[in-house]
Formats: structure tokens, sequence, C-alpha cells
């Protein structure tokens, strides 16, 4: 199943629809912010808060985090990771936290997600929202919020391009050779 899951309409659609349900599930967007993981999910939060502020009249907060050296598989690579800043000006205690990825996976960068952020506070809640969501777990961890269920062999490679980063909103999978 190579080829392109989906282009610039399908991801508008995904991140709407995703926004939508997390207005419904929250009954609005008071006591919600977004945090998005770097490098790619900081984006789709930043288009997700945009959409909320759309369909409720209000601004949601949105942070970036920073799972680098949080990840159980640090020592494991032997190229150098790329760490990103951590900005979140907000408190999250007490709030409904949605972390926000492109792709879920493992579950494992989920996980050190949930660590990074539990050591800034403690959310009355965390929530997930995933671009994708390909299967595969080696954790007990879903997405609340899905844009799209794609089934993958585990040795496919799935790329999401968001336009910010890379000049187009798209996700490709690439069958493993």
């Amino acid at each position: 199943m190579s080829g392109k899951l989906m282009d610039v309409a399908d991801v508008r659609r995904a991140v709407s629809r995703i926004a939508h349900e997390i207005v419904e599930r929250d009954r609005g967007a008071g006591g919600v912010a977004l945090v998005g993981i770097a490098n790619r999910g900081d984006h789709l939060a930043r288009r997700l808060a945009g959409e909320i502020a759309q369909i409720e009249g209000t601004e949601v907060p949105v942070g970036v985090l920073d799972i680098t050296f949080y990840r159980d598989d640090i020592g494991l690579k032997t190229e150098a990771p790329e760490v990103h800043e951590t900005r979140i000006a907000f408190e999250i205690s007490g709030r409904t936290v949605v972390l926000v990825d492109d792709v879920l996976f493992t579950g494992r960068t989920i996980r050190a997600a949930m660590d990074a952020l539990m050591d800034l506070g403690r959310p009355e809640r965390i929530q997930l929202a995933v671009l994708v969501d390909r299967g595969h777990r080696e954790l007990p961890i879903r997405a609340d919020y899905v844009g799209k269920n794609v089934p993958t062999h585990r040795a496919d490679d799935v790329r999401v391009s968001v336009s910010e980063l890379d000049g187009e909103d798209a996700v490709v999978v690439e069958e493993a050779t």
C-alpha cells in the first residue's frame, strides 16, 4: 500500500473534524489546552486551535513539547537527537490537555510525552489527538481523536508532511522493501 494516503484537503477535513470532536467531548473549549509534540504535532495543534476558535469563538492556549530526553531509545541511536524547545506559557494543572502528534505507532512517543507533561504540572485529564493511527502498539495507549486509521505493516514508513515545514500537507506510506 505505497502512495499518498491524505492530500491537503484530507488533512484539512481531518483537522476540522478533530476540532469539532474536542469541542463536543469537552463541552466547549473552556479549560482545554493543546500541546503539540515537536516537530509536526505542534503545527497540527496550532491548526486545531484555529479551528476551535472559529467553532467556539474562544482562544485555546497552545504549547510545544519536546520529548527528546524522555524517550526510551535515546541511547540506542547512533546519531545525535534533534532537540527542540518546550514552550508552554500557561498552567497545565487542572486543565484538560490534548496532546497532539502526527502519527501514533508503538505508543512510546506518547508515553514519553506524558512523562514530560507530568514534570510540568498535573493536568485534570490528558487526551490524545493524532492525524494518523497506524497500529502496532507496544504500550496500552490509544488516541481519543484520530484523523485517519491506516493499516500498515510494521516495517512500512508513514510520513506526514505539513506545509509549515515541508511546503505541503500530505500523508504518504512507503512500503518496506
